[in-house]
């Protein structure tokens, strides 16, 4: 865990590498956030990080949602979606199940453009097989606000397993 007033004081570039993993490989977001340190709390961090990506272009958000992995993959991702992903049992999927959320990953990204994101922790893969078979129901509209309130979801719990 990285004690606050420790982030609040690191050089910018620290402050990046040591964040760069909390926004799935978009480090422009820890940048940008750096600007109005020092941080308060957790939650001061976490909405500042929030705002950053709130008002950034459609163009970044879509990049961030892009930068995220499918869910399932068998592709090398970030140890911390890794970690989630597991934790939700998508690593041990049998074979008809990997299939399954291929195919649906497949259709969600012809549907939408971009990858089915889903904050996984503390669900299971049938719990992940439901959201996704749902919010295939929605607009592309629908879907990239969705996409992007989980991934405000995942920054605030990675925040919370990384900052003290």
């Amino acid at each position: 865990m990285i004690p606050m007033k420790a982030l609040n004081e690191m050089p910018l570039s620290e402050f990046v590498e040591r964040l760069k993993d909390i926004c799935e490989h978009s480090p422009w977001v820890m940048e940008r956030s750096a600007a109005f340190r020092p941080f308060h709390s957790r939650e001061s961090l976490c909405e500042q990080i929030i705002t950053v990506i709130q008002t950034a272009s459609e163009e970044e958000k879509r990049k961030i949602i892009q930068a995220h992995p499918h869910l399932g993959t068998r592709q090398p991702i970030s140890t911390l979606s890794q970690s989630e992903q597991k934790g939700a049992g998508l690593s041990q999927l049998s074979d008809t199940e990997y299939e399954r959320l291929l195919d649906m990953n497949k259709t969600y990204v012809q549907q939408f453009g971009f990858p089915f994101i889903l904050a996984v922790r503390g669900k299971n893969k049938e719990d992940i097989f439901q959201a996704m078979q749902n919010r295939l129901k929605n607009s592309k509209e629908q879907e990239f606000t969705q996409a992007l309130s989980e991934i405000y979801q995942i920054i605030r719990l990675r925040i919370e397993d990384q900052i003290a």
